[in-house]
């Protein structure tokens, strides 16, 4: 006799653009989503970190995600957005092209990445979600920003 399929429980995730692609991450990492404040350059910092912003008294390092992902650097306007978001304990702010939707999704809907992605991109992407005829490429947050960067914020 079968069991019944077990279906996993929905979580949400917070969808963006990002190089005119689709990506996401898990909502429970977004502290708040904020408009862009230019940032000041640290001497030093990897090529990725855009510098550091004030964020009601805290410093707050910026990261260029589409840099960080091997897109061409972004080039920040009055219509980018930063996603706070806590990644192993620390807050970091990520820069991107702007937030599109919140999803509400199951496990089951996510699919694995493809074996043919490098192990980089593996690295980042945990998986990928068709939606509406575009995929959308969930992050990881845990290898975004290396131990380093997070010890120095």
């Amino acid at each position: 006799m079968s069991q019944p399929a077990h279906h996993g429980s929905q979580r949400e995730l917070i969808s963006f653009r990002l190089a005119a692609q689709d990506f996401c991450i898990d909502i429970m990492a977004v502290r708040e989503i904020r408009g862009w404040t230019p940032a000041t350059a640290l001497p030093g910092s990897p090529n990725f970190v855009c510098g550091v912003i004030n964020l009601r008294g805290a410093v707050l390092p910026i990261v260029d995600l589409a840099f960080r992902l091997g897109f061409s650097t972004a080039d920040p306007t009055a219509k980018h957005v930063i996603i706070v978001a806590e990644i192993g304990g620390r807050v970091i702010g990520l820069l991107v092209d702007a937030v599109s939707d919140i999803l509400t999704v199951t496990d089951e809907a996510i699919q694995p990445t493809p074996d043919v992605a490098s192990d980089a991109a593996r690295s980042f992407v945990r998986g990928l979600l068709p939606s509406e005829g575009r995929m959308i490429s969930l992050l990881g947050l845990d290898h975004i920003v290396p131990d380093l960067v997070l010890a120095a914020a």
